[in-house]
């Protein structure tokens, strides 16, 4: 039943399966009890702060104090760890870098299960190996919570202007539950299924990313040796049957956009370091699948040489200037 009532915020149809959605709908999104946030980087930051924006009172914590500066002037509770914030919240979000640090985030010895509350929804925004997923989620069920994974896609500019898209995976029954909060901070939120599934989507459109800012650096590299001005050549680009994200929202060329990290020397943005990371999950989950997957294994490969020649921190687009020094220009 707690998933029915969860600190009288919501009623969802668990138990009650005739129950009046509409109502359900205007009871959780009338909702504005405290929200507890772990992990305040690049893509936490602008999470949180939107969250903020439609009114959830935040209460936050990151493993550098210096992140939480920002927030805390704009109202956000501090304190030292995640087990705090379990304490005074029962609906959590995390958005870490990588599985060991959801796994110490949860199960730590400072770990929201130290002192999670029955009843409680944790959503975890990182992207990790599916599989972590699961077992955060068996974790944090013998605690009495859900658990639900919903990595994001949409980069640092989507974080701040509340545009990022959420690919959700759980218990069906927490998903409208979960969807409050998660349209707060983006414009699409798509149930893909049971725990995992929310990482499994991530790691697949990660893995078609980098293949295709790649592709769009080497077509864009290729043009400029042969003459063309690369402004003039992502234009034909893109109202041709090339064009792709890479080429007319994040273009990789320095010079052909504003507001892209090609244009402020590669920093902010989406780390290559990351980058590297996601495509090691996507090799993983295809070895174990005995999936073929040639295009993503080489663009692991050119991410992880770019991460040994110093790009780790640079955004992944850098990728076109890697290109440009290994020719020696």
């Amino acid at each position: 039943m707690a998933a029915v009532l969860r600190g009288s915020r919501w009623l969802v149809g668990r138990c009650f399966k005739h129950v009046d959605f509409a109502f359900v709908s205007t009871r959780s999104m009338a909702s504005k009890t405290q929200v507890g946030f772990i992990g305040l980087g690049n893509m936490g930051n602008p999470m949180a702060k939107n969250l903020l924006k439609h009114g959830y009172p935040v209460i936050a914590t990151d493993v550098f104090p210096e992140s939480c500066k920002e927030i805390q002037e704009l109202g956000a509770q501090i304190v030292d760890n995640p087990a705090e914030v379990a304490d005074k919240a029962d609906r959590i979000i995390t958005m870490l870098p990588s599985s060991p640090n959801v796994i110490e985030v949860y199960t730590g010895p400072n770990g929201i299960l130290k002192k999670v509350k029955k009843g409680s929804l944790l959503i975890d925004s990182s992207t990790i190996d599916p599989m972590v997923s699961k077992e955060m989620a068996v974790a944090s069920e013998k605690m009495g919570a859900v658990f639900m994974d919903a990595p994001v896609s949409g980069g640092v500019g989507a974080a701040s202007s509340g545009k990022l898209t959420f690919m959700v995976g759980g218990a069906e029954e927490e998903f409208t539950a979960a969807k409050e909060l998660l349209t707060c901070m983006g414009a699409n939120v798509v149930y893909c299924g049971q725990v995992g599934t929310g990482q499994a989507a991530k790691i697949c459109n990660n893995m078609l990313l980098a293949i295709g800012m790649i592709g769009t650096s080497e077509t864009m590299n290729l043009g400029i040796r042969l003459g063309l001005d690369p402004k003039l050549l992502s234009k034909i680009l893109n109202m041709s049957s090339g064009r792709c994200w890479s080429s007319d929202t994040y273009n990789p060329v320095p010079g052909v956009m504003e507001g892209v990290p090609s244009g402020n020397n590669y920093q902010g943005g989406f780390g290559t370091q990351l980058m590297a990371k996601d495509l090691g999950l996507a090799q993983n989950t295809a070895t174990n699948t005995k999936t073929p997957v040639p295009l993503g294994s080489l663009a692991h490969q050119i991410y992880r040489m770019m991460c040994a020649r110093g790009y780790g921190t640079k955004d992944f687009s850098s990728v076109f200037q890697f290109l440009r020094e290994e020719e020696g220009q």
